[in-house]
């Protein structure tokens, strides 16, 4: 046969030649016995070899019955196919590149062959098809991308093995840029990491690594928002080897990319959030996560917040490509984000270094914040009770930069968002209500909360008239420490219609939610009063428990906010100021806080020694015969005889010794000692009061005014008679609530009998 064919060849003879093939493909080749088929194999690779160069003008005829056979289901003969075919290709080499999708897909089956004669003949062709096309600069991988796109989702691992090891030779080629192509294949190559082989993991993760690696040589060229999906559905992986793998991918990414990844950041928080609570079984998982949401967060800057939508979009060049993100969370560290004590105005010098992106392709496209999608991510996230807490602050530290960067938009969601972060104050972690409290101290004196439309819905919840607290406003209020000063008092614009709103919300809260206001409500005002200012704050909660309907709450509350007035550090100025009421601003305040303190009996006592108003804290205490005195009522007495003990009230003891100037403080003070049982707080204070100088200089007339060394000078500004007034007016409402209650309970003490 061969020297039959040398001599066509010779000739020139093209039809003999080709007649010759024919006959060794259909009668022999594609013969129903198996023996004939065998015979065929070998006359046609002997024909190729009689060939010699001509063979690249009949490989088409040549390859095509061989091709078929690799499907008999004889495995000898399948192994005569595969040496056939390889004789064929040793001698045309570069000239089968035009058939290297069929020679490529007759191989992928061979690669899984069950027999190890037939693999291990495939392998040997296999590798003589790789160097040709290592060797070769005619490949076409255009064509061969949608083959290799099929091919890479095959469940065999034996033909996953053969996928990979193209790949990785593919790649190692100079003249062939597989990265064009990579978000073709990047699925597949992450469906193959999860695959139970060993090797092939290996090597999947070595190919998924050089292409990385190129990525980071070659930017500009590589195609990042038709990856960005991919990338977000494997980094929600179960495996943990594809989750870590696509979450190093994400944040090179992110790096690389720069605001290019913007459109997809909802799907990259869907992914990434969950990470952050990851234990230390997942460690390396949980840090790349963490990366990824700090670059995610320095990508938004404020020029994302220009209303005008044709201001707001950056052009960037990008690929085009949908928008659409994954944004339903997986139930399950922090990111970074400005300091709560940021000055107005001033722009995150980091945010505006950031990347913003590499061409892709000659079209451009805007890239814009997602902002709506993003927001529904965090909600959701913040209303799994299953997530963890460094996700749940990771949550919020996302909301306080949006409320940072694009404070207007941000305010379009605030009502969605507002009873959620009212909730999470109830969170187990203080850290959690820390940052929650940065949102929503943001939300509450925020200047965009101004804008017209984004005040609150809840139209119950706003106090009637301006929403502002009419505080007038102090010069020089701003503190050394950066907290917020003059900005936020209520007169000025800063202190938006959220703030009244917030202050009512809380006051529901601590109502409904006892163990909250036990357990954590100094807490969260003590951390209100450091992010807002203490003034607003105390008089507006003053001002909304002067109308409350529930008198044991306002009670309690009053009792509270009383004694973070008096013993909290971050107080000392306010405390400074009442001390003294030299200001109108101070008695303002002054009179605001004894009308609702009024609530509760001891603790307006406690206020006039805070402010040193004693004629009056003696006048109060005269009117305490005429009160229910309770145990608790006696209990608080006991508790206020204990603060006067406190360094706070140093002033106070210190006043003692000017027995002629503070006949009242002395007189006040013996009031609560005769009100007292014999207790240990009696013995305390009676110990205190036997220690004040020349006892009988305490004796006074009533018309005697005080010498000139009394304070009060400003005592006119204040009519103690009205306050008086109101004190008693609040006690008889007190009374007969709570003879209500007593009347309620015997009558449903009878129906228990009856």
């Amino acid at each position: 046969l061969p020297r039959l064919v040398r001599e066509f060849v010779a000739q020139n003879n093209t039809s003999q030649i080709k007649h010759v093939i024919q006959i060794l493909s259909q009668e022999f080749a594609l013969s129903q016995h198996p023996h004939s088929r065998k015979g065929g194999l070998i006359g046609l690779a002997a024909c190729s070899i009689a060939l010699g160069k001509d063979s690249g003008l009949y490989l088409k005829e040549l390859i095509e019955p061989v091709l078929t056979c690799f499907n008999d289901a004889d495995s000898r003969l399948r192994y005569y196919a595969c040496e056939a075919l390889y004789n064929i290709v040793k001698v045309a080499r570069g000239s089968v590149l035009p058939h290297f999708n069929v020679l490529f897909d007759g191989l992928s089956k061979l690669a899984a062959d069950p027999d190890p004669n037939v693999k291990s003949g495939s392998e040997l062709l296999d590798r003589l098809l790789k160097d040709i096309v290592t060797e070769s600069n005619q490949f076409d991988l255009v064509g061969f991308i949608p083959l290799l796109r099929e091919r890479i989702y095959s469940n065999n691992q034996y033909a996953r093995q053969f996928i990979i090891s193209w790949i990785l030779v593919l790649e190692s080629v100079p003249d062939i840029n597989l990265l064009d192509y990579l978000p073709e294949i990047l699925d597949g190559l992450f469906q193959i990491l999860g695959d139970n082989s060993k090797e092939i993991r290996k090597m999947c993760e070595v190919a998924l690594g050089e292409f990385l690696k190129e990525i980071k040589k070659n930017p500009s060229s590589v195609k990042f928002a038709e990856m960005a999906n991919i990338l977000v559905i494997h980094c929600q992986a179960a495996d943990d080897l594809i989750q870590l793998t696509a979450m190093c991918w994400m944040r090179e990414f992110i790096q690389l990319a720069g605001r290019v990844m913007l459109p997809y950041s909802s799907g990259i928080l869907t992914a990434v959030l969950p990470c952050l609570s990851y234990d230390d079984r997942k460690k390396n998982i949980k840090e790349v996560a963490n990366v990824c949401n700090q670059s995610l967060m320095k990508l938004v800057i404020p020029e994302d917040d220009e209303m005008d939508e044709a201001k707001q979009s950056m052009t960037l060049p990008a690929e085009p490509t949908s928008e659409e993100s994954l944004s339903k969370p997986e139930a399950a560290s922090s990111g970074e984000s400005s300091p709560p004590h940021r000055r107005r105005g001033e722009l995150d010098i980091t945010a505006l270094k950031q990347p913003l992106s590499f061409p892709c392709s000659s079209e451009r496209i805007q890239v814009t914040l997602n902002l709506d999608g993003i927001v529904q991510v965090l909600d959701c996230h913040l209303h799994d009770t299953s997530i963890g807490m460094m996700t749940r602050i990771a949550v919020l530290k996302w909301l306080y930069h949006l409320y940072i960067k694009t404070p207007r938009k941000m305010f379009r969601h605030t009502d969605s968002l507002f009873p959620i972060l009212l909730r999470t104050l109830s969170d187990e972690s203080d850290e959690v209500i820390l940052k929650d409290l940065e949102v929503l101290a943001e939300i509450a004196s925020s200047p965009a909360g101004q804008t017209e439309g984004h005040g609150p819905s809840d139209g119950s919840d706003v106090r009637p008239g301006p929403v502002e607290l009419h505080v007038p406003a102090r010069a020089g209020q701003l503190s050394s420490s950066g907290t917020k000063g003059l900005e936020c008092s209520p007169s000025t614009p800063t202190m938006n219609s959220y703030f009244y709103k917030f202050m009512i919300n809380l006051l529901k809260r601590f109502s409904s939610e006892r163990k909250l206001l036990e357990t954590r409500g100094a807490f969260i005002i003590r951390q209100l009063c450091l992010l807002l200012n203490a003034e607003n704050i105390f008089h507006s909660m003053a001002d909304i428990l002067l109308r409350e309907e529930d008198l044991k709450f306002a009670s309690t509350m009053v009792h509270t906010l009383n004694t973070i007035l008096l013993t909290s550090s971050e107080l000392f100025q306010l405390r400074n100021q009442l001390k003294d009421l030299k200001t109108p601003e101070s008695r303002n305040l002054f009179c605001c806080l004894y009308r609702s303190w009024c609530h509760n009996p001891v603790t307006t006592v406690s206020l006039c020694f805070l402010t040193q108003n004693y004629k009056h804290a003696y006048d109060l205490i005269q009117k305490f015969g005429d009160l229910e005195v309770t145990v608790d009522f006696l209990t608080e007495v006991d508790k206020l005889v204990q603060l006067i003990e406190c360094p706070i009230f140093t002033y106070l003891r210190l006043q003692l010794l000017d027995v002629k100037n503070n006949p009242y403080l002395i007189k006040a003070l013996y009031g609560l000692l005769m009100l007292l049982p014999q207790s240990s707080a009696f013995q305390l204070l009676s110990h205190r009061l036997q220690c004040v100088p020349n006892p009988e200089l305490m004796q006074t007339a009533d018309g005697t005014k005080p010498s000139a060394g009394f304070k009060r000078a400003s005592a006119s500004n204040i009519d103690y008679t009205e306050l008086l007034q109101h004190f008693e007016k609040v006690q008889n409402k007190r009374l007969e609530a709570r003879h209500q209650r007593a009347g309620r309970a015997e009558q449903l003490d009878r129906r228990v009998v009856l």
